[in-house]
């Protein structure tokens, strides 16, 4: 009962901002209410507030006993979501797949996947010595295990 209520309150609120979107949401055995946002531009303060203040202003706390926490998606968290990859578009990533780990900048996303490029060295084909190469690889979101930005400080 609690979920449902929750989930059409979270829903609604969404909605009034069509930037932001849901990354994960549960209830706890001790009815914590936990909820993870994104934003195609980001998440701020404000908006885990208003989506705070969307669901506790109508749950009832003297029918229901909860804590709420509304956070967003931290910088070093795995990407889960296709919308995610979009906003990183640019950005370096380390993706692991069954068939080995790629880091590369994120050049594209499609309705399949992502497109990632990067430099490497390879022996040359004539000779002695290395060339640097650029590297193009298309992977599919159902071949990533798991997808990371690579922050730079």
């Amino acid at each position: 009962m609690l979920k449902s209520k929750v989930e059409a309150l979270l829903n609604d609120a969404l909605e009034e901002d069509g930037s932001l979107f849901l990354i994960d949401f549960s209830i706890l055995a001790d009815n914590t209410i936990r909820v993870v946002l994104d934003g195609d531009e980001g998440v701020t303060v404000q908006d885990c507030v208003r989506i705070s203040r969307a669901i506790e202003n109508e749950l009832d706390s003297e029918e229901y006993d909860f804590s709420l926490e509304v956070t967003s998606s931290g910088a070093a968290s795995p990407l889960v979501m296709p919308r995610q990859y979009v906003k990183n578009i640019g950005r370096k990533l380390a993706v692991r797949t069954p068939g080995g780990e790629f880091e590369g900048n994120l050049i594209g996303t499609n309705e399949e996947g992502i497109v990632l490029e990067w430099k490497a060295r390879e022996p040359k084909p004539i000779g002695k010595g290395k060339v640097t190469v650029q590297k193009k690889e298309q992977i599919n979101f159902s071949d990533i295990k798991e997808a990371k930005v690579i922050l730079k400080f």
